[in-house]
């Protein structure tokens, strides 16, 4: 690396302006705004499928089904097994979801009955979701199922 490095400077007058790019078989405006609008017709035809269902019992198991993929932080088992879902209603796409939690100063207080309700009304077939956070009965490790117990080492 002992050798000099030299750097050498070209000076130039002008420079030729780069071919454009050219697309030989072009659409017309009118057929391109055309194959758009086809596009959209057949994307705003396609209604979200919802569940095909029995009434409402068929809407109450989704509902089960989305709230036992809620999770308890501190606890490795769902909301669900656990027992902190007490009751869930279904009428005409309304849920009503009453639950409590393990302890009024659980640190999910504030956030998780806001999370049921989001997930829930996420459920096909839901037109609205509430949720009712209840203290009393109290919650207790006899409201578990035996899922959660097993899953605890309970049993």
């Amino acid at each position: 690396m002992s050798e000099e490095q030299k750097i050498i400077v070209e000076e130039v007058d002008s420079v030729e302006t780069p071919p454009r790019a050219r697309v030989e078989e072009m659409e017309s405006p009118a057929e391109k705004l055309e194959r758009q609008k086809d596009y959209l017709e057949g994307f705003l035809a396609q209604k979200p499928q919802p569940i095909v269902a029995e009434g409402d019992e068929a809407l109450q198991l989704a509902v089960i089904d989305a709230l036992k993929e809620i999770y308890d932080p501190e606890i490795p088992v769902n909301i669900y097994d656990l027992g902190l879902i007490y009751n869930v209603e279904i009428n005409q796409g309304h849920a009503l979801v009453t639950m409590t939690l393990t302890t009024p100063h659980c640190p999910v207080a504030e956030s998780m009955p806001g999370e049921v309700e989001l997930r829930v009304g996420a459920v096909p077939g839901i037109g609205d979701a509430e949720v009712n956070l209840v203290w009393d009965p109290p919650w207790g490790p006899d409201k578990m199922t035996d899922e959660a117990r097993l899953e605890l080492g309970m049993l």
